[in-house]
């Protein structure tokens, strides 16, 4: 995109702005100065900044918050092919970080109609749903809603869990071999967004993923919302 721009100060403020976000001056989810002061202290117009930022952010560098400024958009720490089946637990280990789990709830709860045909032809009277918060070296990342037959795993043994493929592994002897997602983005959670400290325009990536045995058993139902500024999906297509 910057190769088309034939202003040349525009580009140079635009390798500025990386190399002074690159080297830590400007941190991630911190705000800029204004355009003109960034004019002034770059010796450019308004207008070239103006270029500068919109560059920046269609690469994603910068985020505009209409009404409230510019910021440095937070760096996915991780970018997955959403056809790699993997806990959230490897996925967050993948990046370099440590995962932990706060627990929000876990209940036994009677089967809706989504259910009966997610888990179908299975019978299930009771479920176990969990509710957690997923953290990556501490910081709120994923908001996870999971269910599956509680007679699988006991509530008092899903509370020393990091991993639910795992326990449903040890526990329960059931291997999870694939699954059927969908992703959808959508906007301000009420309950969830606040949870995991993202800001009022801040979208999230909701995950919806059934998944099953090698048998084509459904075992484990997940709706996992992650936070779009943490984690992004890309899907690798090939020609038939």
């Amino acid at each position: 995109m910057i190769s088309n721009i034939n202003n040349h100060a525009t580009i140079t403020a635009v390798d500025h702005l990386k190399s002074l976000i690159e080297e830590g001056y400007y941190k991630e989810k911190e705000k800029l100065p204004t355009d003109y002061e960034l004019a002034k202290d770059f010796g450019v117009t308004r207008q070239e900044i103006k270029e500068a930022i919109d560059l920046l952010e269609e690469e994603n560098i910068l985020v505009r918050r209409p009404g409230v400024g510019v910021f440095v958009h937070t760096k996915p720490i991780l970018s997955s092919g959403i056809e790699q089946l993997g806990s959230v637990t490897e996925m967050i280990e993948r990046s370099g970080k440590k995962p932990g789990a706060q627990y929000i709830s876990a209940e036994i709860t009677k089967p809706t109609d989504d259910d009966r045909k997610r888990f179908s032809p299975l019978k299930i009277d009771d479920f176990a749903q969990l509710e957690r918060v997923r953290t990556a070296d501490g910081e709120p990342v994923v908001y996870c809603i999971d269910k599956f037959d509680q007679r699988l795993l006991p509530l008092d043994i899903i509370h020393t869990q990091s991993s639910i493929f795992n326990a449903l592994k040890t526990y329960a002897n059931k291997h999870i071999d694939y699954g059927v997602a969908y992703i959808e983005p959508i906007g301000y959670h009420e309950k969830i967004s606040p949870i995991l400290n993202c800001e009022p325009d801040q979208a999230l990536l909701l995950l919806k993923q059934m998944h099953y045995t090698k048998d084509n058993e459904p075992v484990l139902y997940s709706a996992n919302f992650f936070r779009a500024d943490v984690f992004s999906f890309y899907v690798l297509r090939k020609r038939l």
